[in-house]
């Protein structure tokens, strides 16, 4: 007799949805990868099995949407961003598989609960502000509409730092996120990529023809992980492809054998200092060092895995910009440029034109800031020390850039001044943004405000020569991971009003205006809220021991510690509150309690005595009997995406005061 095979999904442990093959599965990876039973393990153990076996069921449409982006070989977007502020995995994927009640229910008859095992998981370590979370949801959403796409970052062995507070002060310790392991991440060591610095360029003569020789003085290899990103629905599974950096040995045997056992190890430590830390303090001429260093190691890494990857099914260059739009995600990525342009000329042997008419038809910029001085700039001298031939090809582009604008506009000294790439005094440094403008086929905003300023007061010169590359894009959040994930209760009443579109169509919202006046609708609603903001009272009492009164407003803001953030105006306007409530003089005040979160870099001294100042604030406004009862103050430490997703649902009011 045959068996039947015509739901063999079901019955599969490693990629059936339902209850019982999830329990099998879990159950496998506890007993053969963790050598653990039920009664031994650990949650840690526990997660790592969950997780696992939610991995299980990602890798069969992770290789069939790769083979599919490869027999229908479409244009693929190559989103290199130093930052993919992920937060944690397993919730995320589980809700997008649409197995979140498979899973409660498998766990439920292991006599396990799905809460607390979600919360075994350390958010990612990849990332700090806006810039990381846009990066992250864009993958997202990529994938959820089936647009091929592959994201790019480094492998950072620490995030940007753990958060505490001693007497009101910021204390920062490592952020070792990978400790327990990434049982998300595959590695692929067979596909590493060597990355040269320093050295000198040589012109070497074969035939007629000079040919250029950079003689690089060190190479360090980097190695990739992948993490599977599944849009909703799991049809469609991206790659964010992250890149370590590691020592092509891992030590000196000649130094080891003399005894100079610590002079052995000296390159395998220099190598892996690259990925070591998210943004490391480039206070120091050092530190600055190595964060330029860090990024020519993420875009070289990543151009090579993308050309590599272009040349094995494509022999012309030609039809490159029709394959691959790689957009650089703030300047961080602009020496994906000169890259791009020495590995066409150098490698490939084509002309300068002609790998500059593919080089500015293959990249795309995309600007995050308006101030000046958060520009990147990069010591001249360093510059040429570090990469030499790259030095070369900026030289020679900024002098056929100039020789453009001059003929623009004639006799405009100060325009070319300002517009050039290498900017002269009062230091020769080079102006990335200007060369991610000249180097790209379209500069854009994250806000349509955000992208007039940029064309009108940021680089007014380069919107009117280029007026065709400039446009926007808003940004966007997925609504998978910010409404559906982080607050189910409101989800749960939306869809039963207006159905499930708008999971993947944000646009359905409208159809809620009806309900705006509807009283049944406006109680749920409200209920909704105050289930939000006890689960993030539950957590601050249970984690920081802290607490929230959930009848008073909850006054949000948490975004990354700066003065352009304005967290310093917020707290004044609470001073002045304080002032009026004890001297009597305001009248029928709502309850508030002020709620901040947020790190401050480590070398900004005034951000860090922002915090100060509102961890003292709290002090005395917390314990006065007068102002309790009507304002409270807490700074929440070591925000972070898991943070996030209970913090925003349970705002009533969220402060979003940086000024244009």
């Amino acid at each position: 007799m045959k068996k039947d095979q015509s739901n063999t999904e079901s019955v599969n442990p490693r990629t059936g949805m339902d209850a019982e093959s999830i329990k099998e599965s879990y159950q496998n990876h506890l007993t053969y990868d963790l050598a653990v039973n039920n009664r031994l393990s650990t949650d840690h153990d526990k997660y790592l099995a969950l997780a696992w076996a939610v991995r299980d069921r990602l890798i069969d449409r992770w290789m069939k949407t790769q083979d599919a982006f490869y027999d229908n070989y479409r244009k693929r977007v190559f989103y290199l961003s130093m930052e993919f502020l992920i937060g944690r995995s397993l919730g995320n994927n589980v809700i997008n598989l649409q197995m979140e009640e498979s899973i409660k229910d498998a766990l439920k008859s292991l006599d396990l609960d799905w809460e607390d095992l979600r919360d075994e998981e350390v958010d990612a370590g990849l990332g700090n502000g806006g810039l990381g979370r846009l990066a992250a949801c864009f993958l997202e959403s990529m994938a959820t509409m089936g647009i091929p796409c592959f994201g790019y970052s480094l492998r950072y062995e620490h995030g940007i730092f753990q958060q505490g507070f001693v007497n009101g002060f910021q204390m920062e310790k490592p952020d070792s996120w990978l400790r327990g392991g990434n049982p998300w991440e595959i590695a692929r060591p067979d596909l590493y990529i060597p990355v040269h610095f320093g050295g000198y360029v040589d012109m070497v003569k074969k035939g007629r023809e000079l040919k250029v020789d950079w003689v690089p003085a060190e190479t360090i290899w980097g190695v990739p992980y992948d993490i599977p990103t599944v849009g909703y629905g799991g049809k469609t599974v991206e790659t964010l492809r992250l890149w370590q950096s590691v020592s092509p040995d891992d030590f000196d045997f000649d130094e080891f054998n003399k005894g100079d056992y610590f002079g052995a190890v000296d390159q395998k430590i220099l190598a892996e200092n690259l990925t070591k830390v998210l943004y490391p303090n480039d206070m120091t001429p050092g530190g600055r060092e190595l964060r330029f260093r860090q990024q020519y190691f993420f875009v070289a890494c990543s151009l090579g895995d993308i050309l590599r990857r272009f040349k094995s099914v494509n022999g012309d260059w030609n039809d490159l910009p029709n394959k691959a739009a790689v957009q650089l995600n703030d300047t961080h990525p602009t020496l994906a440029i000169p890259e791009l342009m020495r590995y066409l000329m150098d490698e490939e042997g084509l002309t300068w034109d002609h790998a500059w008419g593919i080089t500015t038809k293959s990249i795309a910029y995309t600007n995050h800031t308006l101030m000046p001085e958060a520009l990147e700039k990069w010591s001249a001298d360093m510059f040429e020390r570090v990469l030499p031939r790259h030095w070369q090809i900026i030289c020679e582009v900024n002098a056929r850039f100039l020789r453009k604008v001059a003929a623009y506009y004639p006799g405009d000294k100060g325009r070319r001044e300002r517009m050039s790439i290498i900017q002269e005094y009062p230091n020769r440094e080079v102006r990335m943004a200007n060369l991610a403008i000249v180097g790209s086929y379209s500069v854009n905003g994250v806000a349509a405000l955000h992208s007039d300023l940029v064309k009108t007061q940021l680089v007014p010169d380069f919107a009117q020569m280029y007026p065709e590359k400039f446009n926007n894009k808003t940004n966007g959040v997925t609504p998978r991971r910010w409404l559906l994930k982080a607050n189910q209760g409101l989800a749960s009443l939306i869809s039963e009003k207006i159905g499930d579109g708008w999971i993947t169509g944000l646009s359905d919202l409208k159809k809620l205006e009806p309900y705006a006046d509807d009283p049944e609708f406006r109680k749920r609603f409200r209920e909704t809220k105050l289930q939000a903001k006890e689960v993030l009272a539950g957590f601050c009492k249970r984690h920081l021991d802290i607490d929230l009164n959930t009848n008073m407003i909850f006054d949000v803001q948490a975004k990354r510690i700066h003065t352009y953030k304005r967290q310093l105006l917020n707290a004044l306007h609470i001073v002045h509150l304080y002032n009026k409530l004890h001297q009597g003089r305001l009248k029928n005040f709502t309850p508030t309690t002020f709620i901040f979160a947020g790190k401050a870099a480590p070398g900004f001294y005034l951000a860090k005595l922002i915090i100060k100042m509102i961890n003292n604030m709290a002090a005395i406004i917390n314990e006065n009997p007068l102002v309790n009862k009507f304002i409270n103050v807490h700074f929440l430490p070591n925000y972070r995406v898991s943070l996030a997703e209970r913090l925003i649902p349970a705002a009533d009011v969220s402060e979003q005061i940086s000024m244009a």
